[in-house]
C-alpha cells in the first residue's frame, strides 16, 4: 500500500503520560509533539478529565482534533470534522458530541446512599466542592472548578483500607457503575472505558477515509488505560514514578518507556514513528 494512503492516529492519556504526575508540565513532550505535527497525525486526547479541563489544554497545544473524556464516557469532535455527524451524536457547543453513560447526578446519588454502608471511608468530588478538590489534588482554584465541572462521572478517593475498599467497589459494580483505577481517583460512570471510545472513535476515521489504513497507537501509565492500551494497533506503556506498569494483555507491538511521564511519553512516540516510517526528524 503506498505512502499516501497511510495515516497515523495517537489516542494518549494525560496526567502521568503527556502530562507529568506532580507539575502537569508536558514540557519534556515537545520533540515528540512537534514531530506529530510534521506527520500530520491527530493527537487524541483520552483522559479522566473533564471537557472544561481538556479546552485549555487543546488551546496550550494547538490541538483541533477531538478528545475523549471521563474515561471514555463521551467523544467530542469539532463540527464539521468530518464530512457528516455521527450517528447518536449530539451538537453542543461546536462539538459533535457522542455519549455513553448517565448523567453525574446518577453517580452522585449512588454515592450518596453508600456513605451509611462506608462511613468516613471515601470523598468525592461533588461533596468535597472546590476547596476540597484543592487539597485533595493540589490543583488551583480555577482549575478544581473546571475538575468539577462533570457530566457524566465522579471521582472518589478511598480513605480506609483496601479490604473495604474492594466491597465499596462491589457495590456500586451491583448498581451498574463501571469503575476505573487511575493514577489518584477512583472514576464512577456508566458501562463505558477509554478502549470502547477508542474503537468508536477509529470507526469515524476509516468511515470518513475508507481508502487510508490507518496505524494507531495508544499510550497510558496506569490501569484506567488497560482497555485502550488493548484495543490499538500498538500500545506505548509509560513509565510511573509512583506505580507499576499497567497490566496489559498483550506482547506484540508493545513498547515499555524507560523515561517517566512526558519524557517517556516523547521516547515511545519517536519509536513508533520511526518503526512505522512516518516522516519524523527530532527538532
Amino acid at each position: 500500500m503506498s505512502a499516501a494512503l497511510r495515516a497515523g492516529l495517537v489516542f494518549s492519556d494525560l496526567d502521568g503520560s503527556l502530562l507529568d504526575h506532580h507539575t502537569y508540565s508536558f514540557e519534556a513532550a515537545r520533540p515528540a509533539l512537534a514531530a506529530l505535527a510534521r506527520s500530520s497525525i491527530p493527537l487524541i486526547m483520552v483522559s479522566s478529565k473533564t471537557c472544561s479541563e481538556i479546552l485549555p489544554l487543546r488551546c496550550a497545544l494547538s490541538n483541533a482534533h477531538p478528545f475523549i473524556v471521563e474515561n471514555g464516557a463521551a467523544v467530542f469532535i469539532p463540527q464539521g470534522y468530518f464530512t457528516q455527524q455521527p450517528a447518536g451524536a449530539i451538537e453542543k457547543n461546536g462539538f459533535w458530541v457522542y455519549a455513553t453513560s448517565p448523567p453525574r447526578s446518577h453517580w452522585v446519588d449512588l454515592l450518596a446512599q453508600l456513605e451509611g454502608e462506608f462511613p468516613e471511608s471515601f470523598d468525592y468530588f461533588h461533596k468535597a466542592g472546590v476547596r476540597g478538590i484543592m487539597r485533595m489534588t493540589g490543583l488551583n482554584e480555577q482549575q478544581s472548578q473546571q475538575a468539577n465541572e462533570r457530566d457524566y462521572s465522579e471521582p472518589v478517593r478511598w480513605l480506609a483500607e483496601a479490604d473495604a475498599e474492594h466491597r465499596f467497589i462491589g457495590r456500586l459494580r451491583d448498581q451498574g457503575a463501571s469503575v476505573h483505577r487511575g493514577g489518584r481517583f477512583l472514576a464512577v460512570s456508566g458501562d463505558t472505558d477509554k478502549g470502547r471510545a477508542l474503537c468508536w472513535l477509529r470507526d469515524r476515521y476509516r468511515e470518513n477515509m475508507p481508502a487510508t489504513k490507518f496505524e494507531d497507537l495508544a499510550i497510558g501509565d496506569s490501569d484506567n488505560d488497560r482497555q485502550m492500551l488493548e484495543a490499538a494497533t500498538s500500545a506505548l506503556l509509560v513509565r510511573s514514578p509512583v506505580h507499576a506498569f499497567p497490566s496489559v494483555n498483550r506482547i506484540d507491538r508493545t513498547l515499555h518507556s524507560s523515561g517517566v511521564g512526558p519524557e517517556g511519553w516523547a521516547e515511545g512516540v519517536l519509536q513508533w514513528l520511526e518503526k512505522n516510517s512516518f516522516p519524523c526528524q527530532e527538532s
